[in-house]
């Protein structure tokens, strides 16, 4: 096993998606800060690194039950996130803004966060819809098309937006920006704990809002962690016409 101290967060999720939900106990971003080294990151959050380490090694990284998404060709891999994540974030957006317009109405006046919890939450369906879109039709098409011509003499045609790296970072900056609005929302929510005059309604209204951001984590995992980094590198594997 690799010293874990030696790893970025996103590798060590990639070794076994286990390790996520420990990383998020101690506040640290495995999907949208995946590219940070473990011992810069417990050293910007102040956190000892022997007590991370102690509970990522209860753990086997190695040796894992949970589905191995590093192994998956890219192709089959874009289909899981358009089939399970894309699909989820599509369905929970107007649950969510329902639950959350009439909580606004009935609990508005006595919470005030709700209104900046509603605020936030609309921002992220329009911003997600947005990304997601451009994704579905642009970047994931190509990315699927190196993926069939990989170890062939196929030649792909350069697509409009050059390089894959191009919206890639573009993709990876909506992320950093849709989970830092989720961490506002968590913060609002004081972690998702239901207040003590909550209604059902409520309550699941905040189970729900911590479900969809543990899902985005995981969405955004695959992308910036496994997905986009394995694109770029099949890239320079393709022949590309028009490509300069």
């Amino acid at each position: 096993m690799e010293n874990i101290e030696t790893l970025t967060l996103g590798e060590i999720v990639k070794r076994n998606y286990k390790a996520a939900a420990i990383l998020e106990k101690f506040s640290l971003d495995f999907c949208c800060m995946g590219e940070q080294n473990f011992l810069e990151a417990c050293k910007v959050s102040n956190l000892a690194p022997s007590l991370v380490v102690h509970e990522l090694q209860k753990i086997h990284l190695e040796d894992s039950d949970e589905e191995d998404f590093n192994t998956w060709p890219l192709d089959v891999l874009v289909d899981y996130i358009c089939e399970r994540h894309h699909k989820y974030v599509g369905e929970r957006i107007p649950l969510l803004n329902g639950y959350l317009n009439k909580l606004v109405e009935v609990h508005g006046s006595s919470h005030p966060e709700l209104r900046e919890i509603r605020k936030i939450f609309l921002e992220i369906g329009g911003e997600l819809t947005a990304h997601m879109k451009k994704e579905e039709f642009i970047l994931f098409p190509f990315i699927k098309k190196l993926e069939r011509a990989k170890g062939t003499k196929l030649t792909v045609s350069s697509p409009l937006f050059g390089m894959v790296s191009s919206p890639v970072n573009m993709m990876k900056g909506d992320h950093l920006v849709e989970g830092g609005k989720c961490k506002r929302i968590a913060a609002l929510t004081n972690n998702y704990q239901v207040p003590s005059d909550a209604c059902n309604t409520y309550a699941l209204t905040y189970q729900l809002l911590e479900e969809f951001e543990t899902d985005l984590h995981l969405h955004v995992h695959l992308e910036n962690n496994i997905l986009f980094p394995k694109a770029i590198e099949l890239e320079k594997e393709v022949n590309i016409s028009g490509f300069f």
